[in-house]
C-alpha cells in the first residue's frame, strides 16, 4: 500500500474511527478479572493514540510531501549504485559527447494533482557519470504540443524540495504547475519545462546538493546528468541561458550553490527560505567536512571568484529565515552577478509551504524577465516559431534586459532590490506545526553566511 496513496489514507481514517467507537461501545462491558479489563482498556488507550498519530501523519505528509514512499521514511531508500571521486568538473573528465545517448521512457505521475495542469511525467534515470539511479519527474508547458512550437525549444527549470522532501513537492504541495498553467497562456510568464529530480538519495541524509567521493555524486546527479537527459528527450533550451534552478528551505541552498558553482550550466536561481553554510542542516553530507563545507556554500563561492559569474539570484526569507544569507549575498555580488533580495516580515507564514506557495508566480516573473524570456502570448508566438527559441534571436544570445516597469522591477548586475512578495490567503491547508525541512530549531534557523 503506497504511503502518499488515498487508499493509506482511507484506511487511516477507518482505524482512526474505529479506535474511537471502540473505548465507547466495550469500556463498560470488558469482563474477567481486574487486570485483564485494566489491560485490555489500555490497549483500546494505546491504539486510539497509535491510529491518531498515523492519521496525523498521513495528512501532515500529504500536505507537505516530505516522504514519498515506505523506503524514505523508514531509511532504507538508497539510490546510489557508485561514487567515484569526480574532481572539481564534477565529471571526472569524461567525455560528455562520447556517452551513449540517453534515451527515456516516460509514463504518467501517479498521484494526487499529478494530473493537473496537463500532467506530470515520470521517468527512472540512471545517471551515466554520477551513478544515481533516482526517478525524475517532468512537466511540459502548454505550448510544447502545440503545432506553432514543433520546431521550438524551451526554457528549464530545476526544481527542488526541501529536506526531508519528495520529488513531486512542486507539483504536489506547492501546486507550481497549477499556478503556472494560466499565466503561460496568457502570455504572463514563458513556457518553462518544470523538471523535478529526487534529491534524497541515501537514507536518513541530506545530500546538500553536494559530491561526496565514496558516499554520493549528487551535484553531478542534478547538474550533469539530469540535464544531459532532458536536452537529449525533449526540446530544451541548451545550458546556461535556458537554464535555471528553483527551491525552498534545503532546496533553496542547492539552488543557489548550484548555480554559482555552475554558471557555465546555469543562468538563474530562485531562493525561498534558503541558506548558505551547509551546517545550518544538521542532516547535511556536507556539513561535517570543512572542506566540503567551503566547497558548497555559495556566499564563500562567490566571494573568491576571480571574474564574477553571469548569474541572477532570486532569494526571499524572512528575518533568522533566509533573510540575512541573502543580503550577504547581495553585498559581495558584483557585475554581472545580480542578487534580487525579497524580504519577507516574520508574520508572513514561517517555514511552511504557506510562505512559499504564493512565491511560485511572482518568483517565475522575475525569472522571466531576467533570462530573458519572451512572454509568449498571443502577439510572441510567431516570433517563436520563426525562431526556434523562445526569448533568443536567430544567434541565439540573450534578449536584452527588460526596461524597468516591465512587471518586475529589473535588477542591475551586483544591486539588489529589497520587497516584499504579495501575500496571498493560502495560508489554508498548511501545516504550520510540522516544518516542511529538517531545520526547524529555532538556533539553526539564524542560518548565517
Amino acid at each position: 500500500m503506497s504511503l502518499t496513496g488515498t487508499s493509506f489514507l482511507y484506511t487511516s481514517i477507518a482505524l482512526a474511527v474505529v479506535a474511537l467507537l471502540l473505548p465507547l461501545v466495550l469500556w463498560s462491558r470488558m469482563r474477567g478479572p481486574k487486570a485483564v479489563r485494566i489491560g485490555g482498556r489500555v490497549l483500546m488507550l494505546l491504539f486510539a493514540q497509535c491510529t491518531a498519530i498515523t492519521l496525523v501523519f498521513v495528512m501532515v505528509n500529504n500536505q507537505n510531501n516530505l516522504y514519498s514512499n515506505w523506503s524514505d521514511l523508514l531509511g532504507t531508500g538508497d539510490h546510489v549504485q557508485q561514487a567515484a571521486n569526480l574532481g572539481t568538473s564534477g565529471t571526472g573528465d569524461i567525455a560528455l559527447k562520447r556517452l551513449p545517448r540517453v534515451v527515456q521512457h516516460f509514463e504518467p505521475a501517479s498521484g494526487p494533482t499529478m494530473g493537473a495542469a496537463g500532467g506530470v511525467e515520470v521517468t527512472q534515470l540512471k545517471g551515466q557519470v554520477s551513478g544515481v539511479d533516482a526517478e525524475v519527474y517532468v512537466w511540459l508547458p502548454p505550448q510544447y504540443h502545440e503545432a506553432a512550437y514543433r520546431h521550438t525549444r524551451f526554457p528549464v527549470v530545476e526544481v527542488l524540495p526541501g529536506y526531508p522532501g519528495s520529488a513531486t513537492a512542486w507539483f504536489g504541495a506547492m501546486h507550481a504547475h497549477q499556478q503556472l498553467l494560466p499565466e503561460m497562456e496568457s502570455g504572463k510568464i514563458a513556457p518553462f519545462i518544470l523538471v523535478a529530480p529526487r534529491t534524497s538519495l541515501l537514507p536518513d541524509a541530506d545530500t546538500g546538493c553536494a559530491n561526496v567521493p565514496g558516499q554520493v555524486n549528487a551535484d553531478s546527479w542534478l547538474s550533469v546528468d539530469v540535464p544531459r537527459m532532458v536536452t537529449q528527450n525533449f526540446r530544451a533550451q541548451p545550458a546556461p541561458d535556458g537554464w535555471a534552478t528553483a527551491g525552498y528551505s534545503a532546496g533553496a541552498h542547492c539552488a543557489v550553490k548550484l548555480a554559482v558553482a555552475h554558471p557555465d550550466r546555469y543562468r538563474a536561481a530562485i531562493s525561498m527560505s534558503g541558506y548558505n553554510d551547509p551546517a545550518a542542516e544538521s542532516a547535511s553530507l556536507a556539513a561535517h567536512n570543512p572542506v566540503l563545507r567551503a566547497e558548497n556554500n555559495p556566499y564563500l563561492l562567490l566571494r573568491h571568484y576571480p571574474v564574477p559569474p553571469r548569474i541572477a539570484l532570486y532569494i526571499s526569507g524572512e528575518p533568522g529565515d533566509g533573510y540575512e544569507s541573502a543580503e550577504a549575498l547581495a553585498a559581495e555580488a558584483k557585475a554581472p552577478t545580480s542578487v534580487h533580495v525579497v524580504y519577507l516580515p516574520r508574520s508572513a507564514g514561517g517555514h511552511t509551504m504557506a510562505l512559499w506557495r504564493p512565491q511560485v508566480v511572482p518568483s517565475f516573473r522575475w525569472l522571466t524577465e531576467v533570462m530573458g524570456e519572451t512572454h509568449v502570448g498571443p502577439a510572441a508566438r510567431g516570433a517563436a516559431a520563426r525562431t526556434g527559441v523562445i526569448g533568443r534571436g536567430v544567434s541565439g544570445h540573450p534578449a536584452p534586459d527588460p526596461p524597468a516597469g516591465a512587471g518586475v522591477p529589473a535588477v542591475p548586475a551586483g544591486r539588489r532590490v529589497t520587497a516584499s512578495v504579495p501575500r496571498s490567503p493560502s495560508n489554508a491547508g498548511s501545516t504550520p506545526v510540522v516544518p516542511a525541512s529538517g531545520t526547524a530549531s529555532p538556533a539553526v534557523a539564524a542560518r548565517t553566511p
